[in-house]
């Protein structure tokens, strides 16, 4: 008998909050379970699996984030948009540690299909390098380069790999003076470079 109350909508809101306390890696059908206090068998009515459990924390969590960076470059082009959406970027994921480790995890294309928030995603960072006067295959290259730029950082800064004495905040805010500045005079393509 499936226990009253529980909705796959519930179980992944608890997912979430799960992730942020211990990890991504720590969501398990048992943790959320006992969460709830029921046995984990009465999960597999709403849930396939933990893979699937997962997967519905890094939508959501995508989605969220997204809609964030959204709100945040609304209106804003150039440098001002680009600072707006690191900013965005990374307070979600300083605020929401676990859920911003579960939307860099590797998807398969059934499991995104139809989700608006990676879509989305993409959309915002494609037009904001557009404004930058980028084109592909560049918007691909840049937007790989300011994932693995904002990612890095904050995951040094989540470990605590940054121990100068320098505030942090001040490194990200120079470290976005110099992608704007690449942005603004990224390399011109050269035939065989690729």
């Amino acid at each position: 008998m499936v226990r009253a109350g529980l909705t796959v909508a519930k179980l992944t809101e608890a997912a979430a909050e799960l992730a942020d306390e211990s990890g991504i890696d720590k969501v398990t059908l048992s943790a959320l379970a006992r969460r709830f206090g029921v046995k984990d068998a009465s999960l597999y009515s709403h849930l396939k699996n933990v893979r699937d459990l997962r997967v519905r924390v890094a939508l959501r969590a995508s989605e969220e984030m997204t809609g964030r960076i959204a709100a945040a470059v609304a209106g804003r082009a150039g440098k001002d948009a680009l600072v707006a959406f690191a900013d965005a970027y990374r307070d979600y994921a300083l605020e929401h540690p676990g859920q911003y480790a579960a939307t860099q995890m590797r998807l398969e294309p059934e499991e995104v299909a139809g989700s608006v928030g990676l879509r989305r995603s993409v959309e915002l960072t494609y037009g904001m390098l557009r404004a930058y006067g980028l084109t592909e295959p560049d918007l691909t290259d840049a937007g790989r380069l300011l994932r693995s730029t904002f990612h890095g950082y904050i995951h040094l800064e989540l470990s605590g790999g940054f121990g100068h004495s320098r505030d942090v905040r001040a490194s990200w805010s120079r470290s976005l003076d110099a992608l704007h500045v690449l942005l603004e005079n990224w390399p011109s393509r050269h035939t065989g470079s690729e």
